[in-house]
């Protein structure tokens, strides 16, 4: 997926200070922490977070901190119930709601938007993502099917994402291995050894960051940076 052909800036150029912004929407006030591209942005990516955390995920943090160079705007969105401070996640049909309300502020910088998340947030992309006009949807640790129940199969919010589609799911993801994944239009690239939260135990042949580092460097690769 290569929303535009526009190079990134250098990645030496100063980075922005994050700065964030509540919205309205019909399920309540969402959070948006905007980390602004170095230089001249090219695209917005982002991302919501799953049900059982935030934006402090490991992944989304390393994205926020690793794709500005890359000329990449990215967007962390907190959805209602998190903001509000709740502890358990609303119906999906109320986070598609959330989604919903941030949108027209993703999309006020006028440049393309790449939807996407970790787990729950993903199903949200894929969810919204041809009736909002994503450009793509980014599927982190895309929730295939509950623990231990394959039969359980989310693998249609996926393929009807009807946009380009980038999953990126630990080797060991509870939620759905990437051998599990359906043959479809979309690009899946593995974390060796990940959790859902790609984590890796300490035995394995890469270490934490490296882990991350599969995940930061296959989303810029995919958006078209150097």
């Amino acid at each position: 997926m290569t929303p535009q052909n526009t190079p990134a800036p250098s990645a030496r150029e100063p980075s922005p200070d994050p700065v964030a912004r509540t919205v309205p929407t019909d399920a309540g006030d969402a959070r948006i922490t905007w980390h602004p591209a170095h230089g001249t942005a090219r695209l917005v990516l982002a991302l919501g977070h799953g049900a059982g955390g935030g934006i402090e995920a490991r992944d989304l943090r390393a994205l926020a901190a690793a794709l500005p160079a890359h000329g990449i705007t990215v967007a962390l969105v907190e959805q209602p119930w998190r903001v509000a401070g709740k502890k358990v996640a609303p119906a999906p049909k109320t986070l598609d709601t959330g989604w919903r309300g941030v949108w027209p502020a993703l999309t006020e910088p006028g440049l393309p938007v790449v939807s996407g998340g970790r787990s729950a947030g993903a199903r949200v992309a894929c969810r919204t993502a041809a009736e909002l006009g994503a450009r793509a949807v980014l599927a982190l640790s895309f929730p295939l099917h509950p623990p231990g129940r394959p039969e359980k199969s989310r693998a249609a919010e996926l393929l009807g994402a009807g946009v380009p589609t980038l999953v990126v799911q630990g080797g060991n993801d509870p939620f759905g291995r990437p051998g599990e994944f359906p043959e479809g239009p979309h690009e899946l690239v593995e974390v060796p050894h990940g959790d859902h939260g790609f984590a890796v135990p300490k035995r394995a042949d890469l270490t934490q960051d490296e882990a991350v580092a599969v995940v930061t460097d296959a989303v810029a690769r995919w958006a078209g940076g150097p």
